[in-house]
Parts: C-alpha cells; structure tokens; sequence
C-alpha cells in the first residue's frame, strides 16, 4: 500500500496562532490526518518549531514548515509501502536524514511531527487497527488507561496572574477505572470554581483552560487545590495534587524571583520539601531550571522517594539529555512531547530508555493544542501510566479525555502508579 501524497495545511491552535495539519494519503485516497500542537513555555534544547517571523501572522506563520511539507518531505516519501511492519522506522529516518541538523531548524520540528503522525495514523488505518492498537505493537508493550492529571489552575506564562507556579493539576487516583477518575476530577474543577468565587477571586481562565485567579502567594494555590477536593467529596487519598513549576521561566542569575523573593536552588528546595509534608502533592514538574543539575539532584534526594520529580524543560523528550539526568541522578521521571524530539521513533526511543532506568513517564500536551487526540492513542499504546493534558474544559482538551473514554470501553486494565 503506496504512500501516493502528502498534503499540509496552515490551521489554528487553541490560542489563536498558527500550525500545521498533515494529511497522508495511500493510493489516492486520504486515509489520515495530524495537527501539530506548540508550547508556550519551551526548553531551550528542543527541537525548532519552524516560525517564518515578518508581520502576517505576528511573525508566528508556518507557511515555510507547510511548504517543507508540500516540496521536500513529499518527494522524498511517495512510493514508500506503509504497510511493512518497520515503515515508521523507515519514514522516521528519511526524515531525519533530510534534515540532518541536531535540533531539526532546517524542514522544522513541526513539519517532521506533522508528516510522522500523519503516517503513523494511516499505517494503523491499513491494518485495520486502532492507532493505540498499532503503537502498542511497534513498541511490544502491553496497552493501559493512563491515570488523568488534570490542570485545574493556571498560572505562570499559561495565564495573566501574579501566580509563578505554572500549573495545579489535581490526580484522581484512588479509583478503579478511568470513566470514575475523570468524574472526580472535573469535579474537582467545577468546585475550584465554587471556591474561587466563595472568595471573589474568579476570574479568566489559562490557556489550558484552568482558572487563573491572583493569589497572594503560590501556597495558596495549594490551599485552594485542597478545598476543591474536599468541596468536591473526595479525599486527598483518592486525589493527589502535582505541580508544574517551570521554574526556567522566573530564573535569572542564579536566583528564583519566587513570591517577589529572590532566593537560590537550596531555599526553593526547603519550600518544595516542606509542601510535599503538608499537602497531598505526588508529583512536582520542572522545579528548577534546565541547567540548575545540583538543585534538582539534591530535591531527588530529600523527596524522590514518595514523589514524582518531573522533568520537561530538563530532558525536552532528548535521550542525551535523559541519559545525562539518569546518569546524576536529577529526577525520577520524565514528561514526554512528541513535538519535543520531533518524531514519533524518536519519542519512542526516549520512553524505552526511561523505562530500562525505572523512570515513571508521563505523555503530555502543549499550552497550544488542537483537537486531534493522538497523546492518548500514545499513552494508552506505550503504557505510559500517566497522561496530562489540561483542564476538563474546551474541546482541545477534552478531545483527549473523551478518546481515553472510548479507548476505556475496550481496556479494562487501569494503571494505578502512584502508592503513597
């Protein structure tokens, strides 16, 4: 079954800007589509999303990633046979090779993602498979629903608030299938909002659709976490709480500018260690800066054990900088993005090396998201555990959450990572 064109488009995210669709089609008929997803808050190791700058668009046009597409990527993958069990692989690579830079600045990380899932989705399609199905085979793991961590409030460079901390995601683990822990978690976002309001504090929403109050301090966003669990019915046993901080974004000079103090690596650590004695906080993101290796080896260490250190901006999806985390010992878990690394063999690359060193993995969105689901087909297929991909609100985050809920009606098993 030949690969006879490849088709990309211009089409809007979630926030209003640019991207690009994919569409693959196998003997003349189009048998798949992809929508490629883009970050607010990105690590300055990954891969190049492909911007043409000027004025259309505010600078932010993919009209050179489309044409990379349409020309390039095009010639170089029509004829090729998507039915042969390694033509992933085999796409992947040609991709790579016609790039050929580390960071994939010149066809874009964007152009290469788009063509990949496209492809990805039609080979699946050929089989007569679902797409989890299909990634659950070429990665020989047994597939899983992913336990939810839901964004409920926003802060940071997501929204307009004098929040730092970027995100406050509630985790309904306590619970036997995946249909009762959504429940409980937009649950709990409906009663942040009760809260929020109790107080006079509701306001706009972030762009991963969670509220975005201003807060005295960042602790507070904890406090409120706790009451919409609780305003909710549940228990902080069945409902953990995780956090990311993207610290990256308020780190300058050595210094985190962190409720309006200035203070090293080893205070925030203090503050982070004291929180996860306080509150029911499983799982902490990006906690320090990309480059601050010592901070994030020595919160490892104070807290590692009973809870998730997460990193984003410190692996970016790359295996060489995951080996480098493995190897001091910086964290005990890894956020994956597929437009991070840019295909989709090399996101799986990176989850097999995680697992090999008892890594937990978390597939995620981006700030920036479209309605296509992939990253759950992804986290259900890889057996990732976990899958975090915004507020239960707005259809570019809840595309993700209702797959999860069809995909649930036809796999029991649950994963249930987090033990305190």
């Amino acid at each position: 079954m030949e690969l006879t064109d490849l088709y990309a488009r211009t089409i809007l995210d979630s926030r209003g800007n640019p991207t690009l669709e994919v569409e693959c089609f196998v003997e003349g008929i189009m048998v798949s589509r992809a929508a490629v997803p883009s970050g607010a808050s990105t690590g300055a190791y990954e891969a190049i999303e492909l911007r043409d700058g000027g004025k259309k668009w505010n600078g932010k046009g993919v009209k050179k990633a489309v044409e990379n597409v349409n020309q390039t990527i095009r010639a170089a993958l029509i004829g090729l046979d998507l039915s042969t069990s390694d033509s992933q692989k085999e796409i992947d690579d040609i991709l790579l090779e016609l790039d050929g830079t580390d960071n994939k600045s010149k066809l874009g990380a964007n152009a290469m993602l788009g063509v990949s899932m496209s492809c990805l989705k039609a080979s699946a399609e050929l089989k007569n498979i679902d797409c989890w199905e299909y990634i659950s085979h070429l990665m020989n793991t047994k597939p899983s629903i992913p336990v939810p961590m839901m964004n409920i409030l926003n802060g940071g460079a997501h929204a307009s608030s004098d929040v730092d901390i970027q995100e406050f995601m509630v985790i309904p683990h306590g619970f036997d299938n995946y249909a009762s822990a959504l429940r409980a978690g937009t649950e709990c976002y409906h009663s942040l909002k009760s809260e929020l309001k109790k107080d006079g504090l509701l306001s706009g929403i972030g762009d991963e659709g969670g509220f975005a109050p201003n807060l005295p301090t960042n602790e507070h966003g904890l406090q409120y976490m706790v009451r919409a669990i609780e305003g909710a019915g549940y228990s902080t046993e069945e409902i953990g709480i995780a956090l990311d901080v993207a610290a990256t974004e308020f780190y300058t000079d050595g210094k985190y500018d962190f409720d309006q103090n200035k203070i090293h690596g080893e205070e925030l650590t203090e503050i982070y260690s004291g929180w996860a004695d306080e509150y029911p906080l499983l799982s902490i993101e990006d906690p320090f800066d990309e480059d601050d290796w010592a901070s994030w080896n020595l919160l490892t260490k104070n807290i590692g054990k009973n809870c998730q250190i997460v990193g984003d901006d410190l692996y970016v999806t790359q295996v060489k900088r995951l080996q480098k985390g493995i190897d001091s010992l910086s964290s005990n878990s890894i956020l994956v993005k597929l437009n991070q690394v840019g295909t989709v063999s090399e996101t799986f690359e990176t989850l097999k090396l995680a697992w090999g060193s008892k890594f937990k993995t978390i597939i995620s969105h981006r700030s920036g998201e479209t309605s296509d689901s992939i990253i759950a087909d992804l986290a259900v297929g890889s057996n990732a555990g976990q899958i975090k991909t915004g507020a239960p609100a707005r259809s570019d985050r809840t595309s993700k959450y209702n797959q999860l809920l069809r995909i649930s009606e036809q796999i029991t098993h649950y994963s249930t990572p987090f033990k305190r």
